[in-house]
């Protein structure tokens, strides 16, 4: 101390830099030194921070409004299927009136946790992933028409009447068309992200993308699933409008495969003019004219055109009035309208929830969209945002057609009504794209609320 303070004295402009001593016996570094040493201790939580990973944190969490309005539709959906189901279910199962439910319970409990762990997972991942999953779907497309339509290998591709569209491998069954969607969303994604300052030419834009919905639309019209060939022809054109194409581009396509057709059928009945009405009927399916003419005359049908179901249908809507007939007491579920545990469960929804019920159901859906499109539209990249606007499309458009259908709107189609209907791969398909749609939220540019 007394060398130090010797040299202090001789040179008062010379800092000490080295330890000191403070009044209490206690070592003291200078404040440089010390901050130094506070950074260096701080540094490694710094780099912990961005590893955690937070289902529900308001920095990287996923968006809250989004996730309550899936908990509820899925929420609603079991109850009116358990309300819906139990009746025929008892009819149908040996007096098992849980089954339905059971099942699709355990599908939700699994699709939940997929849907959580699936949020995590970054969804730029999917841009190497596009094509290959894109094969995997037409695969599988092309195997119901081989072993279904071509060989009839019923322990694979079980029928249903004239359609074929389930797959079965080992105690899996399972829909293709439902896997195809997806895999047709994410390969729209990427290629439309891959060139979007090409998007308003006719080959890059229209040609070259269109050829990918026709791959999927064509297989899914071999298997006779219209319902399924409209959503995927509808969610294609809606994604190339909104990635950029432009909408002459898409009538002129439109036009063109409208004349191929018309060409087809006119070939048709040159070779063999009695056959002209046969062939007419064969492109559009004899059971689907059926059920056009069925949607024109619901209630005084010409002889062999079936219309029960959607009459039914429509006795369910009326009965339920305005505040409906009370949770759990529909009459037509007891086996006067078929299988309303699928397709018509909106049906149920009408009478048993009435107007009022009917418009609460709607308008989740409505929040639901909203929230996606909205999430999508401040997606960080292009690749987000078309695969964000294509989950959502999908849900819409199925959930409008359904309700349509169910109404006596359009045809009867066979469409599903999202996070309702009965089918626990398509449920646990739609969340894990709600997982990804909560993942692209994570990173969107949204309040957090």
């Amino acid at each position: 101390m007394a060398e130090r303070r010797e040299r202090t004295r001789r040179d008062p402009g010379r800092r000490d830099t080295s330890r000191r001593t403070t009044a209490r016996g206690l070592s003291q570094t200078p404040r440089k030194a010390r901050e130094s040493a506070v950074q260096s201790r701080e540094q490694p939580v710094r780099r912990r921070r961005p590893v955690r990973t937070k289902l529900f944190s308001l920095g990287q969490g996923l968006d809250m409004p989004l996730f309550v309005f899936i908990m509820v539709l899925l929420a609603v959906g079991l109850v009116m299927l358990f309300s819906a189901s139990y009746a025929y279910s008892y009819y149908r199962q040996g007096g098992d009136s849980y089954y339905y439910i059971r099942r699709q319970g355990m599908f939700a409990l699994a699709g939940v946790a997929a849907m959580l762990l699936i949020s995590t997972f970054d969804y730029h991942r999917f841009h190497k992933l596009a094509y290959p999953i894109f094969v995997v779907a037409v695969v599988l497309l092309g195997a119901v028409f081989v072993f279904g339509q071509l060989l009839h290998v019923e322990s694979i591709a079980p029928s249903e009447g004239v359609a074929t569209r389930w797959l079965r491998l080992g105690p899996i069954q399972f829909q293709p068309s439902e896997a195809a969607k997806f895999a047709l969303i994410v390969v729209l994604a990427h290629y439309i992200s891959q060139h979007v300052e090409e998007m308003e030419g006719f080959v890059t834009g229209a040609l070259k993308p269109i050829l990918l919905v026709g791959a999927v639309a064509g297989l899914i019209v071999l298997e006779k699933h219209l319902s399924g060939t409209l959503i995927v022809g509808l969610l294609g054109v809606l994604m190339l409008f909104l990635g950029g194409t432009r909408v002459r581009h898409l009538l002129v396509l439109g036009i063109i495969a409208g004349i191929l057709l018309l060409a087809v059928l006119g070939i048709r009945n040159a070779l063999s003019p009695e056959e002209a009405g046969e062939a007419v009927e064969t492109a559009a399916g004899g059971y689907q004219m059926d059920r056009v003419i069925g949607w024109l005359h619901p209630f005084d049908p010409p002889e062999g055109v079936d219309t029960w179901q959607i009459r039914q249908s429509l006795y369910s809507i009326g009965s339920g009035g305005l505040l409906g007939v009370g949770l759990g007491q529909s009459r037509q579920k007891y086996l006067w309208l078929p299988e309303p545990q699928n397709d018509f469960i909106f049906a149920i929804v009408c009478e048993e929830l009435g107007l009022i019920g009917a418009l609460v159901v709607i308008i989740l859906f409505s929040l639901l969209i909203w929230r996606g499109m909205y999430i999508s539209l401040h997606a960080k990249d292009k690749f987000g945002t078309m695969l964000g606007l294509g989950i959502t499309l999908q849900v819409g458009i199925q959930a409008v057609l359904n309700i349509c259908v169910v109404t006596n709107t359009i045809p009867n189609t066979g469409i599903s009504l999202p996070f309702f209907s009965y089918g626990g791969t398509s449920l646990m398909i739609l969340l894990g794209e709600m997982g990804i749609l909560l993942n692209i939220s994570r990173s969107a540019n949204v309040e957090r609320t």
